[in-house]
């Protein structure tokens, strides 16, 4: 029998990136030596305090559900983080502790779009935001930004674009795929942009603490009735852990709590008990060391690309990705990416998987390898764009 699927399942696209990630691993499993600068995920395996502490709290047999909300002592070590790093006085009961960033994505989704409501999002943007919000029965009003805005919402888009089906706006600093972020004068005018319409701000913090030469504001140092995801992923290096964090207003926790309790349970409680370890000051030094390692080979690969005829016309302040315009080169982004796949066995992701706007000619660059790759990367890209045929 003939299953027939859901329209939302229908809906909701692949990330066009896996087929070439396919291909790259083929490639690899014969022999070939490829470089990843697809995925977006830190090379460095998780800090060893962090595993370390997983692996007592799986001795000590730490493998029960937790609350919904998750640790009393994590939600603190939360908090004391926010005031340790942005002089925030954040009470650990407004602090849900989720199965990574997704986690805190789908709840916050679900408790404030309504099926036909919308909220603004930025093209190009992180492609699981609109998914989510049409897995709720809701939808993404995608905002074409570019280099003027830094690939960031301002309140002059939220103006042109609010309609009536508009309750709020997501927005993401440091972005990904442009690596850009919102200053806090810039949070503050979406912030009461917002508010003058009735609407909420939600704010992507996933990527802080993996900045350059300067620290991302939250979005609750100006608004603190704002909604924040964020992520033990990326600075924290705890992707396969599967933790995030959702800080919400008092009077939204009661109903996020009933919907964490209801679509799973709890985050995973060894990886809550390794988390406590992220906030120690050794682990924060290797933390911190390699940030300054992103940097270096974010300072390598800007122009080294930027040489190569690649434009990227916003200098990245944050994340781990430079976004480029390869209009120089002419032709469609995922052919090319495939040509330099097959041809250069380096891999980088299409801007197709990002939104709509201007993506056939731009792909993404994670700076997930060391300087050393990178340079090899760049030799071999350089080659490759001699045998490119658009």
């Amino acid at each position: 029998m003939a299953i027939t699927f859901s329209a939302r399942s229908r809906a909701i696209e692949p990330f066009h990136v896996m087929a070439l990630l396919a291909r790259a691993n083929e490639l690899q499993a014969a022999g070939h030596d490829v470089i990843h600068l697809e995925i977006g995920e830190p090379d460095f395996t998780t800090a060893a305090p962090i595993v370390e502490a997983g692996q007592k709290a799986l001795a000590n047999g730490h493998t029960r559900y937790t609350a919904a909300r998750g640790l009393p002592a994590l939600r603190e070590a939360i908090a004391g983080f926010y005031a340790q790093r942005y002089g925030l006085s954040i009470d650990p009961q407004r602090i849900l502790v989720t199965p990574g960033g997704s986690g805190a994505l789908l709840l916050a989704s679900s408790l404030l779009v309504d099926p036909g409501k919308h909220w603004l999002l930025a093209d190009p943007g992180y492609p699981c935001n609109r998914h989510f919000l049409r897995l709720v029965e809701g939808a993404a009003q995608l905002v074409p930004v570019g280099p003027e805005s830094r690939y960031q919402l301002t309140p002059e888009l939220i103006e042109r674009h609010w309609d009536q089906d508009s309750v709020g706006a997501l927005a993401a600093s440091p972005a990904n795929p442009t690596g850009t972020l919102l200053h806090k004068d810039e949070l503050a005018a979406l912030s009461s942009t917002l508010k003058a319409r009735g609407g909420h701000l939600v704010v992507d913090e996933i990527y802080h603490g993996l900045t350059y030469g300067l620290d991302a504001p939250s979005v609750l140092e100006v608004d603190d009735e704002a909604f924040v995801l964020n992520s033990f992923s990326k600075y924290f290096g705890m992707t396969g852990w599967r933790l995030g964090w959702l800080v919400a207003p008092p009077e939204a926790v009661g109903e996020l709590e009933k919907l964490a309790q209801n679509l799973y349970i709890s985050a995973p409680s060894m990886a809550q008990h390794a988390a406590l370890a992220c906030f120690e000051p050794a682990t924060l030094a290797i933390l911190e060391e390699r940030r300054e390692e992103f940097r270096r080979r974010r300072d390598y690969l800007l122009p080294a690309l930027r040489e190569l005829g690649f434009g990227i016309a916003v200098e990245p302040e944050g994340a781990f990705y430079l976004y480029a315009d390869i209009s120089a080169f002419g032709g469609d982004a995922f052919a090319f990416c495939q040509h330099f796949i097959e041809t250069e066995h380096v891999a980088f992701t299409p801007g197709i998987d990002f939104g709509r706007y201007q993506a056939s000619h731009h792909v993404r660059f994670a700076y997930t390898q060391s300087v050393e790759r990178l340079q090899q990367a760049v030799e071999r890209i350089a080659r490759g764009l001699k045998t490119w045929r658009p």
